[in-house]
Parts: C-alpha cells; structure tokens; sequence
C-alpha cells in the first residue's frame, strides 16, 4: 500500500524560491548542471511518494520566463549510438524527444552543445539536422587532461576553445539525455567566457539524490545507490562541508572527489571560490519537503528489492555484470531486508508451484492480493491484470468479460497470421479485446476505468515477462519485480 510521505506543493515553492536566491548570489545570472531526468522522474516517485514525476518541470515551469535550457549531448555517445537505458531511443533521438517536450510546455530551449566533439562526422551530420531545424548548436572540444590540467583547461587553449553559448536569460540550464554528457565542464566553460566578457554569472548543481539533508544510511539515499549499481557512485559524508561548518551532510563520491578541482577553476575564474564544499554547490530542497519519514523509508526498501530483481534480470539475461547484484545485496543485508520482504513475492511464487506454471500477484491499495495463472487463453500477466481491474470494479471473478468466443479469433490471428508461437493474450491485447467489449458490455468499459487505480500498486511475477508486458506495467503505473528465470527453456528469448 502506498502512502503518502512527500509533500510535493511544498517542494515547488520551495525549490524555486531556492534557485532565485541562487541567481541573486550571483548577481543576476546562474548556470544550473540539471543531474537526473527532468521529466518522468519515477525513482524520485517511488522512493517519495507523493513526489510527482513531472515536479521538477513545474518547479521550472514557476520560473519559465527566466529560465532557457541548453541540452548537452557527447560526440562519443552520438558516435557510438548509446541508448536510454528505459526508453530504447539513443541519445540524438531524445535529444529531438527533449526539445519537443519543452517546447510543449512553454520552456524556451535556446540551443543544444554538442560536448567532446573532436571533427566525428556523425556528430557533423546531428549538428547539420539541428540547424535545419532551426536549432542553435554549439561545439565543445576534448580538453587534454580533463579535469588534471587545470592551467591548461582554464586558459585560451582550454575552454577558451570552446565556442561561447549565447543566452538571453538569469537560469540557464543545462540537462542532457543521460549521465557523462558534459554538462559540468558545459557550465564551467561558459563561466570563463562569461567572465572574460565581464558578465556576472555563477554555477550550481541540482541533483535530487543523495538528499544532503538526510543520513547517510537513510533508506532513500540507500535507494539512489541500489539505483546506480552500474556506476559504482557510494553515498559519503561530505568532508569539505564537515571540516568548514561542523556539519555532516550527505553527498556522493563523484562530486566529493571532483570538488577540490572545482574550487580550484573557480579560483582561477573568479579568483577565489564561492563554495567551501560540494554541498554547498547543491539546491536541492527535496529533504525539507517529507512529510512521513516511515512512508518513504518503506518505499525506498521496497525499490531496493525492486532494483535487486531488475539486475538479477539483467545478469539472466546476460546484460549486467552480477557485481551489481552483489552490492545491491550488500545493502539489503545491511538493511536487514531481504528479496522475499516483498508482499506479492509469496504469493507468486505459491501458485506457480501449486499451478506448475507461470503465475503473478498484484497488491491493490487496500492491501488486498490479486493472483494470475498461466491458461490456455491468457499468460499469467494477463490473467492477474484482468482479475484485479474485476476486483476494482466489483464484478464477480467468475464472471467472464472476455468470452473464448472473443479471445479464440485473437489467438487464431498471432498463430496463423501473425507467426508467433505463444497463442495466450498478453496484456496489451487483454486491454485492447476488453476496450473492444466495453461497446456492448458496460461492465468491460467499467473494468477498464479502473486501470488508473493500480498506479503505485506492487507486483511481482515468476518468470520474467516479454517487453510487451513489462512496458504495459510500466505505462499504468504498476511497481514490478520478476523472479530471474524464463519461462521456456530456449537460449532465444524474444
């Protein structure tokens, strides 16, 4: 059950606020690195809940006529056309998926930096696109030494390389598809020429998480970590804010290790530093803002576990290295918690056993637990998802909303027609065939309405689902786990 422990209106007024009196430190005009996903933030979702996935675009959306976005994007990753990891597009595409976003709601998107670019035609090609678009691009160039060479970087044949971004507005932030994009060195850049032109500018960091303002072993600062198993980041206690105020604060080992570079570009750009710490570069106020602590400390344990089935998944796959399983282990033994801490783990796994098939369970939110078993209509997704809509709806389970007669002329065209081997609905064809019967059965087309209410609901299933399921869970909302194995004994999985 999901309860509220996040006051997400607070968080809003709060963190602009925080932000505009970042501006004014700094005479007029900030450079904001934007770490994380400025939209559909789910993590930020589950692990707070009450926190909504678009808050930090209406956070932006209070200060839109000050704000513009540059969208940084590496010549490497273009290069080598890396993917998002939860969307399957690369990063040139959600580049163009960025921009329309934004544009979408009001934001100004004043160009797109193309960073580490070193003459790669690909890159060419992207920049030659966005232009025709009527995109601005600029380049930024491979520094040698990057970040070592301070004297080097901080000098003509350093950032003074770089082509200077030019913006019209006081918050110019700076996002990218993904992490290692250069948004950073993208910020520090442009205060040298910024500097150079005798305009005020100033820098700073929004991350979300870690929360600097909550222990360091608080489940949701744990969370965060389970969340970046691949990129070996470990929540710290921030030295340099301990030894300059006394004070312990969280941050990570990134931005602990980089600090000490940074305040030495600060000094050479402004001539002396305007942070004693890393934290101090943050603006995050998501800390102030919980409202039930056991609420979102829950959830976090509940996302850990989440996270441990998602790599063990990938490592069955052959996607992931079992490392990050390991410390996704380590935290949940340190916790105390382990992979059956789960309330639909249970009950899954009972009735694949009892069934001998592939079996799921689904948490309503009064607590109530949903079964599905595999039939030789629906696979055991299917059948859970359609129990739990009748459960919502208040229609007897043995009440058939999809007769055979419906189901059989769907699975004679996947088999017959279409060349798959698995006759059963997935849950994608389930919701279409129901939408379908809701014409003359209102009973169908109440069921259906009641699929915004397994939002935030837990599931769990005993084998691993197809991509069809998996992205039908994750579009209504559904929190899914699956046990690492496969149904089929086959080396092919489709």
């Amino acid at each position: 059950m999901n309860h509220i422990g996040f006051d997400n209106d607070k968080y809003v007024k709060l963190q602009s606020q925080n932000i505009r009196d970042r501006i004014s430190q700094f005479g007029g005009k900030l450079y904001l690195e934007f770490g994380g996903k400025l939209f559909d933030d789910y993590h930020a979702s589950r692990v707070l809940p009450g926190f909504q996935p678009d808050s930090k675009v209406r956070m932006l959306l209070e200060m839109k006529d000050e704000a513009e976005i540059v969208i940084a994007i590496s010549a490497d990753d273009i290069e080598r056309s890396k993917r998002r990891g939860d969307l399957g597009i690369t990063y040139d595409e959600d580049t163009l998926r960025l921009i329309d976003a934004f544009r979408g709601i009001g934001l100004f998107i004043g160009s797109v930096v193309i960073t580490h670019y070193r003459g790669q035609s690909i890159a060419d090609k992207f920049k030659k696109r966005l232009e025709t678009l009527g995109i601005p691009v600029y380049l930024h160039y491979i520094i040698p030494d990057y970040p070592a060479n301070i004297p080097l970087i901080v000098s003509e044949e350093g950032f003074g390389r770089n082509e200077y971004i030019e913006t019209s507005r006081s918050l110019v932030v700076v996002t990218a598809p993904g992490p290692g994009s250069g948004k950073m060195a993208t910020c520090l850049s442009q205060l040298y020429h910024e500097n150079k032109r005798g305009v005020q500018a100033g820098y700073a960091k929004f991350e979300t998480f870690p929360i600097w303002n909550l222990p360091l072993k608080h489940p949701v600062n744990l969370a965060y970590e389970a969340a970046t198993a691949d990129l070996d980041d470990v929540n710290m206690i921030d030295p340099f804010h301990l030894e300059a105020y006394g004070v312990t604060t969280v941050n990570y080992n990134r931005d602990v290790e980089i600090f000490p570079v940074l305040e030495a570009m600060f000094r050479q750009i402004y001539g002396a530093s305007p942070y004693k710490s890393p934290t101090d570069m943050g603006v995050n106020m998501a800390g102030y803002c919980i409202s039930d602590d056991e609420a979102c400390r829950e959830a976090s344990r509940q996302e850990i576990i989440r996270r441990y089935y998602a790599a063990a998944c990938q490592v069955r796959q052959g996607l992931s290295d079992p490392a990050e399983v390991r410390k996704i282990e380590l935290l949940m033994n340190s916790m105390g918690i382990g992979p059956a801490d789960r309330a639909v783990v249970a009950p899954a796994l009972q009735r694949a056993e009892e069934t001998g098939n592939p079996a799921m369970a689904l948490e309503l939110p009064d607590g109530t637990i949903i079964t599905g078993k595999t039939t030789s209509l629906l696979g055991a997704a299917s059948a859970c998802l359609l129990n739990a809509l009748k459960y919502l709806a208040g229609i007897d389970k043995k009440h058939l909303l999809l007769p055979p007669g419906i189901i059989e002329p769907i699975q004679h065209l996947k088999v017959e027609h279409l060349g798959n081997h698995n006759p059963r609905l997935h849950t994608d064809e389930l919701l279409i065939a129901l939408s379908i019967c809701g014409v003359t059965n209102p009973m169908a087309g109440y069921a259906i309405d009641q699929l915004e209410k397994l939002r935030g609901c837990e599931a769990h299933s005993s084998v691993i689902l197809s991509h069809v399921d998996l992205d039908l869970f994750k579009k209504i909302g559904v929190n899914l786990s699956c046990e690492p194995r496969y149904q089929a004994k086959k080396l092919y999985h489709k």
